[in-house]
């Protein structure tokens, strides 16, 4: 769980975690990366860390907002399991969607199962207005139109990762923001790893303000471009 600014967040998220997978019997352990929230966040997570068995929560603290790829990077190296779920911590994501995920990856034999907004009829997304929407599939649809990714929501981040899938592939990622979701696909199928989706429904944030803005479009965008020439 990457983190910043999740301070009315992360205790739900962290129920919700538990909750889901002491239902259906699945050991589990929260990697927490922390990039020096200014709202408290560090705290939060120190007092959940507290109160659940050792080990069950890792707060790994950085100093600075240094980026999601590179909260990715050092969370995997902090990790012990070898199936690595990467989703965010602002309740986007709910987690009663990881045992349908687990049991995609297991029955499949696929080495990244996503969590998809688009499969029509099935996902979906609540709480968004219309220009957050049309961002959304206007940066879905060019990356199929330039890099027929062969899934249906290459901007997602709600997904489970085999874990030497995404440890060959972190290290080579190059994109940064929203981008950085989207290479990783493309490089899993270019090194031919296996990819299914599960539908999900992708709720906006409760608390907090969206991090996306300008800078993270025009990221994007620089990232579609790269990858168009270079994969």
């Amino acid at each position: 769980l990457p983190t910043y600014n999740e301070r009315e967040n992360l205790p739900i998220i962290f129920y919700l975690l538990d909750k889901t997978f002491t239902e259906h019997q699945l050991e589990y352990q929260v990697v927490i990366v922390e990039d020096s929230s200014p709202d408290g966040t560090l705290q939060v997570a120190e007092a959940l860390q507290n109160s659940y068995p050792s080990g069950r929560i890792k707060i790994l603290k950085r100093k600075g907002k240094l980026g999601l790829g590179s909260a990715y990077l050092d969370g995997l190296k902090q990790a012990d399991g070898e199936r690595i779920i990467i989703m965010d911590a602002d309740l986007s994501h709910h987690p009663k969607y990881i045992p349908t995920m687990i049991q995609t990856m297991e029955e499949q034999g696929v080495q990244i199962v996503s969590g998809t907004r688009y499969i029509p009829g099935q996902g979906g997304v609540y709480g968004w207005d219309l220009k957050r929407k049309i961002t959304s599939r206007g940066a879905n649809f060019l990356a199929h139109f330039f890099l027929n990714p062969q899934v249906s929501d290459l901007t997602g981040s709600f997904r489970l990762y085999d874990r030497r899938a995404l440890q060959h592939i972190l290290p080579r990622v190059q994109c940064t923001g929203y981008a950085f979701q989207m290479e990783i696909i493309v490089l899993a199928r270019k090194e031919q790893y296996q990819i299914a989706e599960v539908p999900i429904v992708f709720v906006d944030r409760l608390y907090g303000e969206s991090k996306l803005g300008p800078r993270e479009i025009i990221l994007y965008l620089q990232g579609l471009v790269h990858l168009f020439f270079h994969t």
